[in-house]
């Protein structure tokens, strides 16, 4: 009876660590994750989110809500179940807060806001940033929020522009905040400034010129924090606690465009701009961005590209329907494969793959490789104009227009 109960417990423990491998190797395979900033959790456009589903029935994956969000190209940020973004109508910007999954409206709030048409559609340009309990905001025209994400009440709001007297460029601020440990960092003023994120006081500011329109990336270099932003005219690097500046890149672009985020690997940064002004490669190991290489295969004007596996994966091209999606090898500057009329739309990638919007709404996913854009799956999803990248966020694809309709499509693995 004895070695029949031992049998037993020892098959028992075989079963219960037969199942607790299963159920490991279930977790690898499968990888949810948040996207609570501005480019994702990395700030790169990266997420790392595995095992959704990267081929679809020929009518397309499932759409789990939809939702109206008013005019604009702010992008969709997602943290503990909630997704949010911002839009403009009659007059207001809303900042819209959802059930992430089911798309139930939890909170909005609105304030009076400019449409501001004046070069193209108008709304709101820039991103909100989740911070733990917190959703941070800055408008177009200065207005700051510190939200608090369960109810949407209001923790501190102010006006950059009437509190620090900087101007505000031709587009309006745009990008999105960055917050690093107690700091909340813009791009406001000639070259950045920031605020404590609990209150809102002001700890440093910079001299009194436009911004660029690129979101703060944050670097470590030297044992100190650095911030890489734009300005009309610069690229440059500041210290995150002080606003000391590191270093300046002379960057000049048509109307002071320059939106698109750095990209960085180890001591080389890719910047990039549209107008027809092309990308560089600068190599940061001197201290100072010394250039590696320069020209015009990658002229990303509104969309920073991606890096994967030593190539970008980004947008040539103004807001036209000929913009071209393209690959190019980031050591070198080499093009390896364009996909004609991609559109001004943007790109992301998670495990492995690209999940495309075309600027007309078409929702693609192809292997990230340099070898050719071959899509495994493809859906039209939006019409319209889509300038705002694709969110991938716990197994749900969000995906908006200018005109604020946001489609969520459902692809997580049954």
């Amino acid at each position: 009876m004895q070695a029949i109960l031992s049998l037993f417990y020892l098959r028992g423990r075989n079963v219960i660590g037969a199942t607790v491998t299963l159920i490991y190797f279930i977790h690898l395979s499968s990888i949810a994750s948040d996207w609570p900033q501005y480019r994702g959790p990395h700030r790169n456009g990266v997420s790392d989110e595995r095992g959704w589903m990267d081929k679809w029935p020929a009518n397309g994956p499932t759409l789990a809500w939809r939702a109206k969000v008013g005019l604009g190209f702010s992008s969709v940020v997602v943290s503990q179940g909630r997704a949010c973004t911002v839009g403009h109508e009659k007059g207001q910007d809303t900042v819209f807060c959802f059930d992430a999954v089911t798309g139930k409206s939890l909170w909005k709030h609105s304030y009076a806001a400019d449409l501001g048409d004046k070069y193209f559609d108008g709304g709101t340009t820039g991103t909100p940033t989740f911070d733990g309990d917190n959703l941070y905001w800055l408008s177009r025209w200065g207005d700051l929020f510190c939200i608090e994400a369960a109810g949407g009440r209001i923790v501190w709001s102010k006006n950059v522009v009437q509190e620090s007297k900087v101007p505000i460029p031709t587009w309006g601020f745009t990008g999105a905040p960055l917050v690093h440990e107690n700091l909340l960092v813009l791009n406001v003023g000639d070259a950045g400034m920031a605020l404590d994120k609990s209150s809102g006081k002001l700890i440093w500011k910079s001299a009194d010129k436009d911004a660029g329109y690129s979101t703060p990336v944050p670097i470590q270099r030297g044992g100190e924090w650095l911030a890489l932003l734009s300005n009309g005219e610069n690229y440059l690097a500041v210290n995150v606690k002080t606003g000391r500046e590191a270093w300046r890149f002379r960057w000049l672009t048509e109307y002071g465009v320059n939106a698109a985020d750095p990209v960085v690997s180890g001591d080389r940064v890719f910047l990039s701009s549209g107008y027809g002004k092309g990308a560089t490669l600068v190599n940061l190991a001197s201290g100072k961005p010394e250039h590696e290489w320069k020209n015009k295969a990658l002229r990303t004007q509104l969309n920073p590209a991606v890096l994967v596996n030593g190539h970008l994966y980004g947008v040539d091209g103004d807001t036209t329907a000929k913009a071209t999606l393209k690959c190019i090898e980031f050591a070198t500057g080499m093009e390896k494969w364009a996909h004609a009329d991609f559109g001004s739309g943007a790109v992301i990638v998670a495990d492995g793959k690209l999940i495309a919007l075309s600027g007309s709404g078409e929702l693609m996913v192809a292997p990230a490789s340099p070898a050719v854009f071959k899509p495994m799956a493809r859906a039209q999803v939006l019409g319209g104009k889509c300038w705002t990248a694709p969110v991938l966020a716990n197994g749900l694809i969000y995906c908006r227009n200018s005109r604020g309709e946001l489609a969520v499509v459902d692809v997580r693995r049954k």
